[in-house]
Parts: structure tokens; C-alpha cells; sequence
């Protein structure tokens, strides 16, 4: 019998002052039984910096033809896609034309600085990629924010990102290591 989800609820508050960004969410975050509660917690965190009402999570580690959140227009095409993790650079590609902006946000210490020396140079042709690497600690301090039932506030501001769950909060201070042109 095949292990199911784990289903995580969170009430994401987000005050977002680099975009004037102000509002709640109530996610719900199905962990893969294979995905880890640091790939999930950055997840959250993605979303919370593209925040939007059309954001949505995908079908994920499920789906080998969807990122991990997206936002769709009203017309069904791709507006942002992204990606958590250390995708291959013909899935980075294939995002890239596919998407309008396509956004990976890298974490796992050393292997997503290996990965970022290995693709970095094939990566720059895309004027549409945003690359952004989430620091072991902070995937740490992330990590110890998980509950089942979390209530977290973001606070969001000249690119600094700090969260508060309960009596327990961290700082992430993403390394950005791609923008688009």
C-alpha cells in the first residue's frame, strides 16, 4: 500500500513591504511521503514571497510537468513558475519556455553550491530566470517552525524576510544569485 501525504495547514500572514503587500492565507501543504519538512518550509517561504491570490502549489513531486507553486493568467498560460530544489537544467529550460518568469529557489548547503557551479554558465542565456539560494541555517530555522497546524507571520522588507510561529521565529536572508534581464 502506497504511503499517502501529509497534510499540513498553515494561516500564512504576510506583510510584504517591498511590494506593499498586505494580507492572509490559509495553505494547505501536502508533504510528499519522499519530500522533507525543509523542501516543504521553503515552499512555504516561496510563497510567501511571491504571495498572490492566483498563486497556487502544484501537484508537485506528483507531476513531472508542473513546478512547485505557478501562477496562471485568466487565460490559462503561465505567468511564474517555480521551483524548489536542484532541478535539472533541461527542466530549467523547458520552465523558461513556458513561463514568462520562471523562479528556483536552491537550498541544501553545499550541494546547491555545487549545483550552481555546474549550471551557472547555462543558465545566464535565459533573460527570464530568477535563481535564489536559501542558506543551510536558515533551512534550519525553518525547519524548527513546522507544526501541523502552524500560524506564521512573514514580515517582508528590502529583502531581509523574518517569521514568527508561536514562541519560535527566524530570519532568512536569501542569496540571490540570478535575476532576470
Amino acid at each position: 500500500m502506497a504511503i499517502s501525504a501529509t497534510i499540513f495547514k498553515a494561516s500564512l500572514q504576510i506583510s510584504d513591504m517591498d511590494r506593499n503587500y498586505y494580507a492572509e492565507h490559509l495553505l494547505t501543504l501536502a508533504r510528499h511521503p519522499s519530500e522533507t519538512d525543509e523542501r516543504m518550509m521553503v515552499r512555504m517561504l516561496a510563497f510567501a514571497l511571491h504571495a498572490d491570490e492566483q498563486l497556487s502549489f502544484t501537484r508537485g513531486l506528483c507531476a513531472d510537468e508542473e513546478p512547485d507553486l505557478w501562477l496562471k493568467s485568466l487565460s490559462d498560460e503561465i505567468e511564474l513558475w517555480i521551483d524548489v530544489g536542484l532541478p535539472d537544467e533541461r527542466r530549467v529550460r523547458k520552465a523558461c519556455n513556458r513561463s514568462a518568469l520562471v523562479c528556483l529557489y536552491l537550498y541544501g548547503g553545499r550541494g546547491a553550491d555545487l549545483w550552481w557551479q555546474r549550471n551557472a554558465e547555462k543558465l545566464k542565456r535565459f533573460s527570464n530566470l530568477q535563481v535564489v539560494e536559501i542558506s543551510d541555517l536558515s533551512c534550519k530555522e525553518l525547519t524548527a517552525l513546522v507544526q501541523r497546524n502552524m500560524q506564521v507571520q512573514c514580515t517582508i522588507q528590502d529583502g531581509e524576510i523574518w517569521l514568527n510561529a508561536g514562541d519560535r521565529s527566524c530570519s532568512v536572508t536569501p542569496l540571490v544569485r540570478q535575476l532576470p534581464t
